[in-house]
């Protein structure tokens, strides 16, 4: 049955109402992971439909409510991973034990702070900027591919928390089958997209790569709060590769 994962993934990486499942066994967990770009789908389509209804409003009325609308179906999880690891990267440096220290501190020092400021505005802008070009399409993409990204970051990457929520996740998911899923989202995203959103795919992946050697560098491996930072970063970069192309395509 695929609807004790489905609801698993959805109310991990959601605030949507969904059942709650009791007691998942290790074979729903695994497959729930499996179905988190399906999760980064739904909040596509809903972001998409904000979108067109909000077109004929003011651009920055509408990209706000579209932002207001991620934030709230997102409930900030993953922004609070972004603004952990950016504590950790700026005070313990050269020190993978403090950087973990820190991220389990539930404080939250300048580096979040800023760190998050700085996503949210990057969001908003290109929030407002691919509605003035009506390419609402990339909403949808967007937190697909972050949360393709994550897993891919999950299947290939130590977790080095072996108490941490997201340890059960990285240990039990199918990783051919998810590799395979990585894979078609990918190819979904190719056949799908214009030729220049294949540009900010291949940005996103170069992304995850430098992203990943820098955790190993620094870290040795990933925690959760690296896992919501690397999907957030990686709906950014996506956004704003695919806008930054479209500029340059259209002579802008």
């Amino acid at each position: 049955m695929i609807g004790s994962p489905l609801w698993l993934a959805l109310g991990l990486l959601t605030t949507l109402p969904v059942p709650v499942v009791a007691a998942p066994n290790e074979r729903e967990i695994g497959v729930s992971v499996l179905l988190y770009p399906f999760v980064g789908a739904v909040i596509g389509l809903m972001l998409c439909g904000l979108a067109l209804v909000s077109h004929p409003w003011p651009g920055p009325l509408s990209a706000m409510l579209v932002l207001f609308l991620w934030l709230a179906i997102t409930g900030g999880l993953h922004l609070e991973g972004l603004g952990d690891l950016a504590d950790a990267w700026v005070g313990g440096i050269g020190r993978p034990e403090r950087m973990l220290e820190i991220m389990k501190d539930p404080r939250c020092g300048p580096a979040a702070v800023m760190a998050i400021t700085m996503q949210l505005l990057f969001k908003f802008s290109a929030i407002q900027a691919l509605l003035q070009l009506n390419i609402p399409i990339l909403l949808f993409f967007s937190p697909v591919l972050g949360r393709a990204v994550m897993l891919a970051l999950m299947l290939s990457t130590p977790y080095l928390r072996p108490e941490g929520m997201a340890s059960v996740l990285t240990r039990v998911v199918p990783r051919e089958i998810g590799w395979f899923i990585i894979v078609m989202t990918g190819g979904l995203v190719m056949f799908m997209a214009k030729p220049l959103l294949l540009l900010a795919l291949g940005m996103t992946v170069a992304f995850f790569v430098v992203f990943r050697w820098m955790m190993l560098g620094r870290l040795g491996g990933i925690t959760g709060d690296v896992l919501g930072a690397v999907c957030e970063l990686s709906e950014t970069v996506f956004l704003l590769s695919a806008l930054l192309f479209a500029s340059i395509n259209s002579g802008g």
